[in-house]
């Protein structure tokens, strides 16, 4: 029985030993294979297409005119108007409710000035603001005319500011605003010329 056991034994051994082994690169392409086809794999995402949205048209030509403070108004192109209060005093710049803007070159000033209002309706006090006593004289009627929706007064005026003797002065309403514009110019009639040019540009937010 142990000659048997022992012969069993060394004949597995044999068989064993003779068995062809497996390829080693043969077992390594296989996990190779078994592990990249057990990553997941995911759905792309849809590519939108979204078209491009075209620019829309400027509604008025921005040359030559000015918009802030909640209104626009028109001016020659060779000048532009800046914020007088903030370079005054620059704590305390012009804000929608009153402000006051100029623009000048060697042969032109022009000068903006609004408030609050509310409740009035002719803003023909303004004049007495713009016009200043001891520098401006008026020197004509006053004229009353419309420009689109606004109800305009304008008189001409003279002035002893340097290098200017002529000029006009003119006021109007827009909401709760009481607007007010003069000009110094070389010639009397060039200012209403000016102030056409203002107020056919001129816009505001009338709230």
């Amino acid at each position: 029985m142990k000659r048997y056991f022992i012969f069993t034994t060394i004949l597995f051994f044999l068989v064993a030993s003779c068995a062809p082994k497996p390829n080693p690169e043969i077992q390594i392409k296989l996990a190779v294979a078994q592990t990249l086809a057990a990553i997941p794999t995911y759905t792309s995402y849809p590519t939108l297409r979204i078209p491009p949205v075209p620019p829309t048209a400027t509604p008025m030509n921005l040359s030559g005119l000015f918009c802030e403070y909640q209104f626009c108004i028109g001016h020659p192109v060779s000048i532009s108007f800046f914020d007088l209060n903030a370079k005054d005093n620059p704590q305390a710049p012009s804000s929608i409710s009153q402000g006051k803007l100029v623009a000048y070159d060697p042969t032109l000033v022009i000068l903006v000035i609004w408030q609050d209002a509310a409740g009035a309706s002719d803003a023909s006090f303004m004049l007495d603001t713009i016009i200043e006593s001891n520098v401006d004289a008026r020197s004509g009627d006053l004229k009353a005319f419309q420009v689109g929706d606004l109800n305009v007064d304008y008189v001409p005026i003279t002035t002893t500011a340097p290098s200017f003797t002529n000029g006009g002065a003119a006021a109007w309403m827009c909401g709760s605003r009481a607007f007010a514009w003069k000009a110094y110019t070389p010639q009397a009639e060039l200012a209403t010329s000016l102030l056409n040019e203002a107020l056919q540009k001129f816009q505001c937010n009338s709230q």
